[in-house]
């Protein structure tokens, strides 16, 4: 996982007060061997659309604010549909 120990605990904190749900790392950052890549995110919180878009943008905000700007995508499974990016991302890593 490419990820230091104060980014970890930074997007935990943020998962947990935003979501209140345990949030998975998926994608390159799980391959130390490549270099570079975004931030992948994964969470389930079944909660209405509009509610998923306040809390998106202040837990990103919230990581900024404390590791600064970086490319972050948030992934979140309310539950109304099933997407095939649900199953590859729910193969991450728990952070």
């Amino acid at each position: 996982m490419r990820l230091d120990e104060h980014t970890r605990t930074v997007i935990r904190e943020a998962a947990d007060k935003f979501f209140g749900v345990p949030v998975f790392l998926f994608g390159s950052r799980l391959d130390d061997a490549r270099k570079g890549g975004d931030i992948d995110l994964y969470l389930e919180a079944d909660l209405p659309p509009e509610d998923v878009v306040r809390r998106e943008i202040g837990m990103v905000a919230y990581i900024w604010r404390r590791i600064g700007e970086r490319k972050i995508d948030l992934v979140i499974n309310t539950g109304r549909t099933q997407l095939p990016i649900y199953e590859v991302a729910k193969r991450g890593e728990v952070i």
